[in-house]
């Protein structure tokens, strides 16, 4: 039985993940920032830089999915605080025991975000592409750097560069779900953004792929081969959800509501997966209106 270790196991993806491991018969620990509750969790405190290397001895991967959600609050100061602090110190705190086991894992798949690339426009991106300006592309270059400790042990790291997670049970995507069933669905700004989404079930299966297949490392973007326009989630939500989705919503407003995070939502980033493809990856659902049934099918809002 192969062991995993798995940081940031209660969010959307942590969570999806842990099931699917779980179900194919894998031991997986879930690193948790309280005093352990259960036989599967193990203490870690990224602020102390402290984890329980007794139990990340003998894993095979330590997935590192953890930090704060960049859409749950208002970008204040204190908060893009948080959110860098949650990635770079969590990242830190894990090569660097990663690279300090006797027998180190043989994999350290880290989080990081197509916010890489900034706003891309209509210009198509892939993981050749430079780092963009602005807050996001900052982090996420601070953010894979962190992982530096275990590059040079020797390990072999994978960045899961990923885009919006199509799913109901949470993240940006899950907030959409109630608004077009409540007919008040509508396109941001003009539209012509593009949307560089994911189905979770898809998300899932290349973070196993990703875990399983040895020649890949460094960024690998974990999006659908073709990113979306708002205006055509829009109105693929409408389609799937049978909503009219009528009711723009003006930049201004979106400016007034979110403040700084409104050039993220309003911005455009057009990736796409080419490393993912070329490794053999096929994708279950990569249009959107799949997508967008797959997250609502799903009993458990994936």
């Amino acid at each position: 039985m192969t062991r995993f270790v798995v940081a940031g196991a209660s969010g959307l993806i942590g969570s999806a993940l842990v099931r699917s491991l779980t179900d194919d018969g894998h031991d997986v620990v879930r690193l948790v920032r309280r005093a352990p509750r259960a036989p599967d969790e193990a203490r870690w405190d990224r602020k102390e830089g402290y984890v329980d290397t007794s139990r990340l001895s003998g894993c095979e991967a330590i997935v590192n999915l953890a930090g704060a959600g960049v859409g749950d609050h208002r970008w204040t100061a204190a908060y893009k605080r948080e959110i860098r602090d949650s990635r770079v110190l969590g990242t830190q705190t894990l090569a660097r025991a990663a690279a300090g086991l006797g027998t180190p894992p043989r994999v350290l798949l880290n989080g990081s975000a197509v916010g890489y690339y900034g706003d891309t426009g209509a210009r198509t991106v892939d993981e050749s592409a430079p780092a963009g300006d602005g807050f996001l592309p900052s982090l996420c270059v601070e953010w894979e750097a962190a992982a530096a400790p275990a590059h040079q042990a020797g390990i072999r790291t994978v960045f899961a560069r990923t885009g919006l997670v199509v799913a109901r049970g949470g993240g940006a995507w899950g907030k959409l779900f109630p608004l077009f069933r409540a007919g008040l669905g509508g396109r941001l700004g003009d539209g012509r953004q593009y949307w560089s989404y994911i189905a979770l079930a898809d998300h899932v299966a290349a973070l196993r792929h990703l875990l399983d297949t040895d020649e890949l490392a460094g960024p690998v973007n974990l999006t659908a081969p073709q990113p979306a326009t708002n205006r055509e989630v829009t109105a693929a939500m409408g389609r799937v959800l049978r909503r009219p989705a009528v009711l723009p919503v003006p930049s201004f407003a979106l400016r007034v509501a979110l403040g700084e995070m409104a050039g993220d939502v309003l911005g455009s980033t057009r990736a796409v997966p080419t490393r993912l493809l070329e490794s053999g990856f096929e994708f279950a659902h990569p249009g959107v209106d799949q997508a967008i049934r797959a997250a609502q099918s799903s009993p458990c809002g994936d």
